[in-house]
C-alpha cells in the first residue's frame, strides 16, 4: 500500500514492484495502456492515442516521454522495481484545459495507482471496469457515504472485511491521499474500487465524486448486478446531471 500526495509544484512519484523494461512497455504499446488506463468507453482507445502517442517525444535509452500536452513521465529502474515519476506540465492561463488542472492532477494518481496494480496483480490480463461519476450537491465526502472512513484511517496495507453498496467485500487498502482511496476488492477477483472526491473548482462548485470499480473474470451476471446496484446507489447521491464532471479526465 502506498500513500501519496500530489503538490502540483512536485512530481507524482510511485514504486511499482516490476522491472523498468516492463514497466516502459507498459506506457508505450496501445494495446498494454487499454489494461489500466481509464476505464471501459467507447472513447478509450483514441484517449490513448491522443494522449500516450500522438505527438509525443520518447527518449528510450533513458525511459522518459513527454506526453502530448506536455507532461512528463520518467522511469527509474531499482533492481527489480521501477519509481514512476510524472511531471506536469506549467499551468497555462491561456488553456481551456488550465480550469481542469487540479482533476488532472487527481486523475494522474488515478491512473498511475491504476498501472501498479495491473503489473503488480494482474499482468497481461484484460479487465472490466464501472465508472461513476457526478455532482456533490447535497452528499458528503464519499469515503463516509460508503462508510469507509474507518478502512482509510487504517494501517498502510491492512486488510478489511466490510459491506459496501450492499455486499460483503474483503481486500487490501492499496493507496490512499488526501481525496483518493483505492481498495483491492476480493470478491471482483481481485478487483480495485478507486473513491475519490474532486475539489470545488470554477466549472464545479459543489465538487464532485468519482468511483472506478475494475473486476477481473467476473460473468456477466455477476458483473451485471454490480452495475446495477452500484447504479441506483450512485444516482441518488451523485447525480451526473447536476453539473459538468471533467475528473478525473
Amino acid at each position: 500500500m502506498t500513500e501519496t500526495s500530489y503538490d502540483q509544484s512536485a512530481p507524482l512519484e510511485v514504486t511499482i514492484a516490476a522491472p523498468v523494461d516492463t514497466v516502459w512497455r507498459e506506457l508505450r504499446e496501445p494495446a498494454r495502456i487499454r489494461h489500466w488506463h481509464g476505464w471501459d468507453a467507447e472513447g478509450n482507445d483514441a484517449e490513448i492515442e491522443f494522449i500516450y502517442i500522438t505527438d509525443t517525444k520518447e527518449w528510450p535509452e533513458k525511459h522518459r516521454v513527454q506526453l502530448n500536452g506536455g507532461d512528463t513521465v520518467t522511469l527509474h529502474a531499482h533492481a527489480e522495481q521501477t519509481l514512476v515519476r510524472l511531471t506536469r506540465a506549467p499551468r497555462d492561463p491561456t488553456s481551456e484545459w488550465d480550469a481542469y488542472y487540479e482533476q488532472i492532477n487527481e486523475g494522474w494518481l488515478t491512473f498511475v495507482q491504476q498501472l501498479r496494480f495491473a503489473l503488480e496483480r494482474h499482468p497481461d490480463e484484460e479487465r472490466r471496469t464501472l465508472y461513476l461519476a457526478g455532482a456533490s450537491t447535497g452528499a458528503g465526502d464519499l469515503r463516509d457515504e460508503l462508510s469507509l472512513r474507518d478502512i482509510a484511517d487504517g494501517p498502510a496495507g491492512s486488510r478489511y472485511d466490510d459491506t459496501v453498496v450492499g455486499e460483503r467485500v474483503g481486500g487490501q487498502l492499496w493507496f490512499r491521499s488526501e481525496r483518493q482511496l483505492g481498495l483491492s476488492v476480493d470478491e471482483w477477483g481481485d478487483g480495485l474500487l478507486v473513491v475519490a472526491a474532486a475539489p470545488d473548482a470554477a466549472n464545479q462548485p459543489h465538487g464532485s465524486a468519482m468511483a472506478i470499480l475494475t473486476t477481473y473474470g467476473l460473468d456477466d451476471a455477476r458483473f451485471a448486478d454490480l452495475e446495477q446496484r452500484w447504479s441506483e446507489w450512485w444516482q441518488t447521491r451523485y447525480p451526473s446531471d447536476e453539473g459538468a464532471v471533467a475528473y478525473p479526465r
